[in-house]
């Protein structure tokens, strides 16, 4: 079964490349732009910018902690206020942190 199943693979793949077309020029061209590459797509970003990334998402995420709390709170009362402080200064702290060890710096 493993011979017969090598065989057709083969054959397959010699099929491919005896009808194989010439790929046209405007289909391997870049989409949309139709300007050629100047360089990889990875090394365009300096590695700064992953930092301030990750940054964005942690307190994209926090966002996320504040949607239910809001929908919340009016049956809660006082201790989901209270929760809630202590994890914006918590996120304060970290802000502060991140702005000392230069992760804020643009430039």
């Amino acid at each position: 079964m493993a011979l017969v199943a090598a065989v057709f693979v083969a054959g397959l793949y010699g099929l491919h490349r005896l009808l194989a077309l010439a790929p046209d020029p405007l289909v391997m061209l870049p989409f949309q732009s139709g300007w050629r590459p100047e360089e990889h797509a990875l090394s365009r970003y300096h590695v700064r910018w992953y930092l301030s990334t990750l940054l964005f998402l942690a307190f994209d995420v926090e966002m996320l902690f504040m949607y239910p709390w809001a929908v919340v709170v009016a049956e809660m009362g006082a201790t989901a206020i209270v929760e809630m402080f202590l994890f914006l200064g918590a996120v304060f702290v970290a802000v502060v942190w991140a702005w000392r060890e230069g992760a804020l710096r643009w430039v």
